[in-house]
């Protein structure tokens, strides 16, 4: 599916679907473009920004981003706003349109083919590894993003969204999760980047 123009926020972070996050609106051009996907359907796109910086514009985004809906929106006195996003569905740029007012896009939705018969193990592995990961975090005195208890959900695809939210990976990692096609690939992918952190914070935690 296309759609012909989406209000597009660059940000230095990604968001996964089924994932939310909340977003501090202060910059004039994305109050200008808040007030407008209030006044549509609620939807914008979230994409990671390659080089460059959040405010004033003139950055490198990658050409593959999550589209949002708008779940709650909080006005303030100056013009700024408060956002709770929640991550639909992943988006391909296929065209920037002028970034006056803000930054739109021409996107292609894309879904994913249906998950191989292993996809079950790889998603158990990738809780486990998960676990440890968030475990270690929490000897070492860091505060995880999820409680090393966490159960991910038991469908693949949502487990696997799951993972990469709270997984202790950066933000180019985590690009590179929202850009793998297919739960199979994504989980293996997840599950090799959880392996290598569980490492470096084992170690971490042995040499205190």
């Amino acid at each position: 599916m296309i759609v012909p123009d989406l209000p597009m926020f660059p940000l230095g972070s990604v968001l996964f679907p089924a994932a939310a996050m909340a977003l501090h609106v202060f910059e004039p051009r994305y109050q200008a473009l808040t007030r407008a996907c209030l006044e549509g359907d609620g939807r914008l796109g979230i994409v990671l920004i390659e080089r460059g910086s959040e405010v004033g514009g003139g950055d490198t985004r990658h050409a593959l981003g999550t589209r949002a809906r708008v779940t709650e929106a909080v006005a303030l006195d100056d013009g700024r706003w408060f956002l709770a996003l929640e991550g639909l569905d992943r988006v391909r740029i296929r065209h920037w349109l002028p970034d006056d007012p803000y930054p739109r896009a021409q996107v292609e939705v894309l879904t994913d083919d249906p998950a191989g018969a292993a996809v079950a193990d790889a998603r158990d592995r990738v809780e486990r590894l998960l676990r440890r990961a968030l475990a270690l975090q929490t000897e070492l005195g860091e505060i995880p993003a999820a409680p090393a208890t966490l159960s991910l959900a038991r469908g693949a695809d949502a487990a696997a969204w799951q993972a990469a939210t709270v997984a202790p990976i950066g933000p180019a990692d985590a690009q590179r999760v929202l850009e793998t096609d297919g739960v199979d690939q994504r989980l293996l992918l997840l599950e090799g980047l959880l392996d290598d952190a569980v490492t470096v914070l084992a170690l971490r935690v042995g040499g205190r």
